[in-house]
């Protein structure tokens, strides 16, 4: 979720889903199917999506789809990559929402699709997201008195969304909860999500008063339903830090992407020692990839292995602008920007991939 001074203005926000396998088409409750997306999809539940972490090309992925939000409708809408170009969108469902929330503000941002890890792993989905909706109310009111909870959807075929509910994982000090995206975590077996918040004393239950720096908190679940009590992850106070998001690689290698509010740069940081290890920022305290933008989206590419994609939302200009790094060694530095020729004009995102895997021919 960006500053309200952006966000505000914002009309597109998406986020392409990184997962492996998708059914010939995907309905929205009692809503119409998307049209065309039984050509375009394929039809396979994957029972083997053991790779997804590793940091290579896969020529059974055929493609990317993204859940995202528009600005000034906050529901659920699906986009799909031109074949398999990681950066070249067109929507789906001719443009209409896919879910339309029905419960807490009655409007999603930030929605994002979490396929399910362990004993879930290619059976299960979730659609998690923020519930604001900003038509009713004001960019101040949203930071201190704002919902304390998340949207969950979920799915056993990616085509039935069911269950919706809403459910709070900070406590009264929180003044919101945004942009909450979640994570497998094989050292806990269970879901980590994270979200923004910032925090107003105890002695101040009106929340009128100076709130903390925003920081990075998280809990744990299994089921996306019932939360561990809420912990820190990233505090870099006095510094506003909003718009995480985490892309693992091989092994026990992740990145994480996010947004210094106070600065309005983005910038990543590297471990290799796993989601609970040492993270480093190369370059140093100072080392940025670009000032002026905001909402990180990191994606890995379905062709070559060498390839990271990463969204920047240029929010006083055009939108989201793809950028690409095919270091050897990621870093804050070398990253260039893609060819725009098929993303869609003033489409403000946040990406992580979805990739599709083939059916084979022999099944028909």
């Amino acid at each position: 979720m960006s500053s309200p001074s952006t966000r505000a203005v914002s009309p597109f926000s998406v986020v392409i889903v990184f997962l492996l396998a998708l059914l010939p088409s995907i309905w929205a409750l009692s809503l119409p199917p998307i049209q065309n997306l039984t050509a375009i999809l394929d039809d396979v539940r994957n029972d083997d999506a053991k790779g997804w972490m590793a940091r290579r090309a896969d020529a059974s992925l055929a493609g990317y789809l993204g859940v995202f939000f528009l600005g000034a409708d906050p529901f659920v809408y699906f986009y799909l990559s031109n074949g398999n170009n990681a950066v070249s969108l067109k929507a789906l469902n001719k443009g209409s929402p896919i879910m339309r929330p029905t419960k807490g503000t009655g409007g999603v941002r930030d929605p994002t699709i979490i396929p399910g890890g362990g004993a879930e792993e290619g059976k299960k989905w979730y659609i998690i997201g923020t519930d604001l909706n900003i038509g009713k109310t004001s960019w101040d009111a949203a930071q201190r008195t704002g919902s304390r909870g998340i949207y969950v959807w979920e799915s056993t075929d990616l085509i039935n969304w069911t269950n919706e509910r809403l459910v709070v994982v900070e406590d009264n000090t929180a003044g919101m909860v945004w942009a909450p995206e979640a994570i497998w975590d094989p050292s806990k077996g269970q879901y980590l999500v994270h979200w923004a918040s910032k925090f107003y004393p105890t002695s101040d239950p009106r929340h009128t008063g100076s709130p903390s720096a925003i920081r990075i908190r998280y809990a744990h679940t299994p089921d996306f339903k019932s939360f561990s009590p809420p912990q820190t992850l990233i505090d870099k106070s006095p510094t506003n830090i909003i718009d995480l998001t985490i892309l693992p690689l091989s092994g026990s290698s992740f990145l994480r992407f996010m947004k210094d509010e106070t600065k309005k740069t983005v910038f990543v940081e590297v471990s290799t020692t796993g989601l609970w290890g040492t993270w480093t920022r190369p370059g140093g305290p100072d080392a940025i990839i670009q000032s002026g933008v905001e909402g990180p989206a990191a994606y890995l590419d379905n062709l070559d292995p060498s390839k990271i994609h990463l969204l920047l939302d240029f929010y006083g200009g055009d939108g989201y602008r793809p950028f690409e790094s095919s270091s050897a060694v990621v870093t804050n530095s070398g990253w260039v920007g893609s060819s725009r020729a098929g993303w869609p004009a003033n489409l403000r995102l946040d990406l992580t991939d979805f990739h599709m895997r083939r059916k084979n021919r022999s099944e028909g």
